[in-house]
């Protein structure tokens, strides 16, 4: 690995962790040359997902983005980033066991919707919405929150995961 203060070719690794639920390994080295400390992730490396946009573009998948987006959604809502990363490893994980090599970026935004739905973050859920959704009036909102509102009222109850899934399913396909 090389250094990247340096570039010097050879360096020990300090320390070795699984992240990303195992997904990579996050490693600490040191440059055996200059002494500089520096860190390097290694990473499964999956076909890549290519996104059909709804314009029919095709660009790569960019987990940056869902974070991006889950970022400015979940804003002030007291959520930290580490748990927003978890909800994008989710996401690119289940993208690449359901998918072929291409994805409507619809079905993205469905699994995002789907994880807000199921962390009861309601707030987040219409604040994505209403840019996913692509809300053109007052009466978008209104309708998404009175779905939301109905399916708190009927199946909001972590313990009944089956119908949190369902509930979270149905205001998902609502529009």
């Amino acid at each position: 690995m090389q250094c990247p203060s340096c570039q010097h070719t050879e360096s020990r690794v300090l320390e070795s962790r699984s992240t990303e639920a195992g997904q990579s390994i996050r490693r600490r080295r040191e440059c055996l040359n200059c002494k500089h400390r520096f860190t390097t992730y290694e990473r499964i490396e999956f076909v890549p997902i290519v996104v059909i946009k709804r314009n029919g573009r095709r660009e790569s998948f960019d987990r940056s983005k869902v974070l991006r987006g889950l970022t400015r959604a979940c804003e002030k809502t007291g959520i930290d980033i580490q748990q927003l990363e978890s909800w994008v490893d989710e996401i690119e994980a289940q993208l690449h066991h359901e998918a072929g090599r291409e994805v409507k970026s619809d079905r993205i935004g469905e699994l995002v919707l789907q994880h807000l739905c199921r962390e009861n973050q309601e707030v987040a859920y219409v604040r994505f919405a209403s840019v996913y959704r692509q809300f053109t009036s007052i009466e978008d909102f209104i309708e998404t929150l009175q779905q939301l509102q109905l399916e708190r009222n009927a199946d909001w109850y972590p313990e009944n995961q089956d119908n949190l899934d369902e509930a979270c399913s149905t205001a998902i396909t609502s529009p």
